[in-house]
């Protein structure tokens, strides 16, 4: 099953990432992707979508969804370093997977957080990315779906 990064969370506070479920009243029903429990957010939490992650190059800015492509080339099926290890192993694996990142920009403590998230997706998820024309498609079918149940 591909993975849609754009229901895919970080939620400030919350360890771990997140499947969208559904609204709520006060913010938004979730699913840990680790331990598949359910709970509700707030919407006071900062609740960022994975599809709207870029990371700073020096040509720019590029997709988190690009760059986690980069690093799966790089270590195959192997987890990524630790958040917790050293920063110069940390620069080195960007500098394989992403050698325009831009150090002035994106700081370790990013680095951080994206090589929790490339193992979070390893271990729970799929690499294999829902694509804008996949999004498209669904959209167009769903409607013709719905017409042929009212015939």
């Amino acid at each position: 099953m591909k993975t849609d990064l754009s229901k895919i969370l970080s939620i400030s506070g919350r360890h771990g990432l997140f499947l969208y479920l559904a609204q709520a009243r006060g913010g938004a029903i979730v699913e840990s992707l680790e331990d598949k429990t359910r709970t509700v957010v707030d919407a006071k939490n900062r609740i960022t979508t994975l599809a709207d992650i870029s990371i700073y190059t020096s040509d720019g800015e590029t997709k988190l969804q690009d760059v986690l492509l980069k690093m799966k080339e790089v270590l195959g099926e192997s987890h990524a370093p630790s958040s917790k290890s050293e920063p110069s192993e940390l620069k080195a694996l960007f500098e394989k997977a992403l050698p325009d990142y831009d150090g002035d920009r994106f700081y370790v403590s990013h680095m951080k957080k994206v090589v929790d998230w490339y193992n979070d997706l390893l271990d729970n998820a799929s690499f294999d990315f829902v694509t804008e024309e996949d999004a498209e498609e669904e959209e167009t079918a769903e409607p013709e779906s719905e017409d042929k149940a009212n015939e």
